[in-house]
């Protein structure tokens, strides 16, 4: 199969470990099918994967496996610690979609034979943003869950615990973070 021909699913999981890891794993996956893969981390994480692997890590992946990174608006900090979970949160809901709109124009615009056009977009559910990314693209946007059974349940009933007073509205992200690996 062609390169160009070829389905282009681009990932980006919510930039937490607990996260990346279930969105590597399907993205090898969807790789070993016949997909091109563009996977995107924040720009924080990417440089900790460099860190980490080493820069080669990214010269021996296949032309067809590309990873990318986007800012989250973020000021620095340490670079060994995870970043501040309601922060990030935050982070994806007011800022991100804009960064990655531009990560997609150029993906498309590329001219050369070797990336074909994006035709899926698989975001961590956490990342709204992305879906709607996929819709003014025209592609199909397939939110991906990467938690226990138990956080997605506390996920789909905060609303009700909010409105019950069991839970108070500023804690809800972190809530539902913590809630997600409580219950594994």
């Amino acid at each position: 199969m062609g390169s160009l021909s070829k389905p282009h699913a681009v990932l980006i999981p919510f930039p937490a470990q607990g996260h990346i890891n279930p969105f590597m794993q399907l993205a090898k996956l969807l790789h070993s099918r016949g997909y091109h893969i563009t996977f995107v981390n924040n720009e924080f994480n990417q440089k900790r994967l460099l860190r980490s692997k080493g820069p080669e890590l990214m010269q021996g992946l296949p032309a067809d496996f590309r990873f990318e990174a986007i800012p989250d608006g973020l000021p620095p900090s340490n670079p060994d610690a995870t970043q501040d979970i309601p922060s990030l949160c935050d982070s994806a809901r007011n800022y991100m979609l804009g960064p990655f709109r531009e990560l997609l124009a150029k993906i498309n615009s590329l001219s050369s034979d070797q990336v074909p056009k994006v035709t899926c977009i698989i975001s961590d559910a956490i990342m709204s943003f992305a879906l709607l990314a996929a819709e003014e693209l025209g592609v199909p946007g397939v939110p991906f869950w990467t938690n226990s059974a138990c956080g997605f349940l506390a996920y789909l009933h905060l609303g009700e615990l909010v409105k019950r007073g069991l839970v108070p509205y500023k804690s809800i992200y972190f809530l539902v973070y913590l809630l997600s690996y409580m219950c594994v």
